[in-house]
Parts: C-alpha cells; structure tokens; sequence
C-alpha cells in the first residue's frame, strides 16, 4: 500500500454521467491486482472529508485506470479535475479475485457485471485473455452498457441485458445467468461477478444450484478503506468482516445474505 500525488493524465466523459480517467502511478499500477480498489481524495479541502473508493479498471504499465459514474459530491468533483493536475491517492487496497492455472483451473471463466461492477472486470478479463471466458453485462438500459467493446477486443464472449429491453437480453443479467448455463457446457467453469448487493445474492444462490465456485466483489461505503473505521462490515460464516480489508472479493458461499 502506497500513499502518492498522482499526476492526472486524462480524466475524459465516456457518455452521460461516465468517465474513465488515467493516471500516473507507478507504484501502485504495478502491484495493484483485479479487484482491489484504490482511495482518492477529491479536494483539498474538508469537503468532502472522506476520501472515495474506486476499484482499478485496468493497468497500463506505470498508469491506473478508473471509471466511474458522477453522482455524487465526490464524483461530481473528481470529473471536473484536469490532466495535469495532482490526486492524493491511496492504494492498492484490499484483497482480489484470486484465480488458479494449471491442473486446478476451471475450464472456462463468467464474468458477470451489473451496472458500474463492470469496472474491475475487464482488468480481471485481460488476466484470463487466454482463457474461454464469456462475459455477462447487465444494466437499466442501453446507455449504461459499458466496456463491449473493450471485452471483446481480448476476445472475450460478451452477452448483454437490459431491463428495458434496449440492447440485448430484455431483463436482469442474472436471468441471462441462468438461460446460459442451460445451453453450455458449464460443470467446469468459474463465476466473478461485481455489481450491486441483490444480484451479488441471486448470483450466490445459481452458483449453488449449479455448484459452480463464485467469487463477488461487494460494494459498501468505505469511509478509511484500511479497516480502522469499521464501517464496512459484511456478514459472513467467519464473522463480520471488513470489505475494505478482508474484502472486496469474497467467496460466495461465505456470505450470508
């Protein structure tokens, strides 16, 4: 873990509210790993306080990549900053995915991201890019669809969902999930998934049903992102346990929803 200024190399709109900036940061960009997340403050000033989570969208030699939706004050700032400009930053944080090779490994990889989980996916994906992996999107609508193209330059299957029916699959990422393994051959693939809690829970429970090994990121208000605040404690079979910390990727089946 590293605490460095950070100069801004581009901080671009991708379309609405969605951004995707880089950043030079050598000693984080080379030890951060798929599914750990980084914490940047947004101002110098005491507003806002706290600094905000990001998780690592991709690595490019000495330079970190982050996208993310302007909603709030944080966000709304960090999209105005400029290249050039500095960031406090803080990372890596937490604990990835963790993936085997060799004998062990699974015979083909699910990705599968609603909304803004898609974010630490495509680094995961480049980690897999010799690997059969097909990759499940999810969102409200086709304006939130995000990274298909990037999924699909490393040769990646991409499937997507829509809950309006604008692109893709009309309804939840997790009921393409489930239509999917019913038409491959699924006994020795893996699931990663991010995104928001209920379909992190729907996924937990298909991957049982199909006893498929599942690996989710979780996303919590992180207020330290070091585990000194404890406000990010998520029930599992081992205790309450900090996101920031023990997390953001846990087994699926050690949570308990």
């Amino acid at each position: 873990m590293f605490q460095i200024k950070a100069k801004l190399l581009y901080n671009k709109r991708v379309r609405g509210n969605y951004f995707h900036c880089k950043i030079l940061a050598p000693k984080i960009a080379f030890s951060s790993l798929p599914g750990q997340f980084v914490n940047i403050k947004v101002s110098d000033s005491i507003e806002p306080l706290l600094r905000r989570p990001f998780g690592v969208h991709r690595v490019d030699g000495s330079r970190l990549e982050v996208l993310y939706e302007a909603l709030g004050q944080g966000t709304q700032i960090l999209a105005q900053k400029k290249a050039g400009e500095y960031l406090d930053i803080i990372g890596p944080l937490g604990k990835g995915f963790k993936y085997v090779q060799g004998a062990r490994s699974p015979g083909s990889i699910i990705l599968v991201a609603g909304g803004m989980g898609v974010a630490p996916l495509l680094f995961l994906a480049e980690k897999f890019k010799k690997r059969s992996t097909l990759v499940l999107i999810g969102a409200k609508t086709k304006l939130q669809i995000l990274c298909e193209k990037e999924f699909k330059a490393l040769g990646c299957e991409v499937k997507v969902a829509t809950d309006d029916g604008s692109l893709g699959f009309k309804g939840r990422v997790t009921d393409l999930l489930k239509k999917t393994l019913t038409t491959i051959d699924h006994r020795l693939s893996a699931i990663y998934a991010c995104g928001p809690k209920p379909m992190l829970k729907e996924i937990t429970i298909v991957s049982k049903k199909y006893n498929l090994p599942a690996q989710i990121s979780l996303e919590e208000h992180m207020a330290c992102g070091i585990g000194a605040c404890l406000g990010c404690a998520a029930n599992t079979k081992h205790g309450y346990q900090l996101v920031c910390k023990e997390g953001p990727v846990f087994k699926a089946e050690e949570i308990i929803w």
